[in-house]
Formats: structure tokens, C-alpha cells, sequence
């Protein structure tokens, strides 16, 4: 069943990848060498810094542009996000990585980018934050993880909250997939495009079927550990949420509430990891 599934995923990858050339084809003929040049924006102690001077971060969040770019009508409010991001003075721009197993999914087996939204960034120089995966269930998620294995009789657990050796698995093969592969419209391996700012391994993560938070610690730690295998060039975080977990003396006073403390996440000791180049909160006012 290993192999059959193995060559599912080859076939599948393939395929994604000759429609994505067919599709977009046209852009091919564009010149990548007239593009702004860029370096890795790397992390000296507390700043961001691009070719030894400090970079600010001034970014926002469209999660959806990957989701638009395999639509015709929808593809040039890319364009014009990142061209008004430009005209503001913005810098970088977080986004989804994935879309797994539904509509227009990005991830009918692992994995690949719409690459056009590497050369439009490219253009006007905005970097990209790519996450890499969903806590929640929304474009398919970890849930989508969990019924991947479950489907083919390896999964361990139905849970949502199953991070067992099959689904692991799953999550690095798609890793690795994307971070080895060379964009067919500029020839840059996406390890090695300075257009990425860096990479999330996951969007607001929790575990509440483990509370102490050692779940998703082990976690953060295994695969942390092997996107830095594959390579060292972009910065790596988690995709916090920033709870103070429950062994924390903060966790009664800078906890939004005290359910905060018991979703198996601690802002403090996922972050500590020496594979964890910075940290990230997310804040929702009109909520907390």
C-alpha cells in the first residue's frame, strides 16, 4: 500500500505540474534577469537584515492568493494587491502554502506553488511568508491529514489532533517537495528564491487533546529539524498564535482568557527551539 500510495503522489505531482506549465506558459516568456535583485533577508540578534542592513518589516496578510491564481477572473487581483502594496511601502506578505484536497486544491497529493505569484512579487520587490500547513480545518488542513491516513489504513488515530508517524510523514514528503523544487518560469529552486522571506510551519497551531503541550512541542521540534535539513537560507517560524501555556507565571495575567492556557500551545517554549529563527503572534482584538 506504501508503494502504490508512493507512486499516487508521483503521478499526481506530475500531472499538477504539466497543467501548471500549459496554463501558464505565457509568462515564460518574460525576462527573469530584468528583476529587481534580492537577497535573503536573514536575522542578526533581535533585527531582519538584507545585505547587512536592517530590514523592516511592514506586511499584511492574504491568505487567498494561491486560491485565486488558478482562477482566470480572479488571477489579476494578485497583480493589483501587490502593486498597491508597493504604493503603500509595504514589504512582505503572508500567505497560504497549501490548499489540500479542496476546492481548486494546491495539494491533491503533495505539493505544489502557482508560480506566477513568485514572479509577480519578484517584480515589484514584496517578499513572501509562506505557511505551510492549517491547524483549522479551512483549505483542508491537518484534518485533511488525518483523513489521508485514515483512508488508507495508516493512521492511528481519527483525531484531529493526530500528529502520528504516517501523517509526519505526509507533512515532510510535502515539505520537501516544495522546498526542492525549481520554479519552471524563473529556474530558481524555491530553497534557493530570495523572494521568500521565510516559511511557517503551521497557522496557529494547538493540541488540545494534550494540554501540557508536549504533543505539539515534539512536533515543532521534529519538523523544524528537517525543513533546516533540506536547507538554511530562509528563516523558519512556527505560526503562533502567542498563549502562555500552562506552566507559565503569564498565562493568568497576558492570557486573553483562561482557556488560553489549556490548547497544548506555549508561546515562550515553542519558540525556544534553536531551528526557530524568529516568533509571531496573532491578535484579534474584536475577539479577545
Amino acid at each position: 500500500m506504501g508503494s502504490n500510495s508512493l507512486v499516487c503522489q508521483i503521478l499526481g505531482v506530475a500531472s499538477i505540474l504539466v497543467f501548471v506549465y500549459l496554463s501558464f506558459g505565457d509568462l515564460l516568456s518574460v525576462n527573469y534577469k530584468n528583476d529587481p535583485k534580492l537577497s535573503f533577508v536573514e536575522r542578526n540578534g533581535t533585527n531582519f537584515v538584507v545585505d547587512g542592513k536592517v530590514f523592516y518589516v511592514n506586511g499584511w496578510n492574504s491568505y487567498w492568493f494561491m486560491e485565486h491564481a488558478v482562477v482566470d477572473h480572479s488571477r489579476p487581483r494578485i497583480r493589483e494587491m501587490l502593486q498597491a502594496a508597493t504604493k503603500m511601502g509595504l514589504t512582505v506578505c503572508r500567505t497560504w502554502a497549501f490548499n489540500d484536497g479542496d476546492y481548486n486544491a494546491l495539494q491533491v497529493v503533495p505539493g505544489q506553488f502557482d508560480e506566477r505569484v513568485f514572479k509577480q512579487a519578484r517584480q515589484v520587490g514584496i517578499r513572501l511568508l509562506f505557511s505551510l500547513v492549517n491547524n483549522l480545518q479551512a483549505y483542508g488542513g491537518k484534518t485533511k491529514y488525518v483523513k489521508w491516513a485514515w483512508d488508507e489504513g495508516v493512521g492511528l488515530s481519527a483525531s484531529n489532533d493526530s500528529f502520528d508517524p504516517s501523517i509526519r510523514l505526509y507533512f515532510k514528503n510535502y515539505v520537501k517537495t516544495i522546498l526542492t523544487r525549481k520554479n519552471t518560469i524563473t529556474g530558481v529552486v524555491y530553497r534557493d528564491d530570495p523572494t521568500i522571506f521565510g516559511w511557517e510551519l503551521i497557522n496557529e497551531p494547538r493540541c488540545i487533546t494534550d494540554a501540557s503541550g508536549d504533543t505539539l512541542q515534539d512536533w515543532i521540534e521534529e519538523m523544524s529539524s528537517f525543513v533546516k535539513s533540506i536547507h538554511r537560507k530562509h528563516m523558519l517560524t512556527i505560526g503562533l498564535e502567542g498563549f502562555y501555556g500552562p506552566n507559565s507565571p503569564k498565562k493568568d495575567t497576558v492570557n486573553p482568557e483562561f482557556w488560553a492556557a489549556d490548547l497544548g500551545a506555549d508561546f515562550i517554549r515553542n519558540s525556544a527551539p534553536s531551528t526557530v529563527d524568529f516568533a509571531s503572534v496573532h491578535i484579534y482584538p474584536d475577539h479577545w
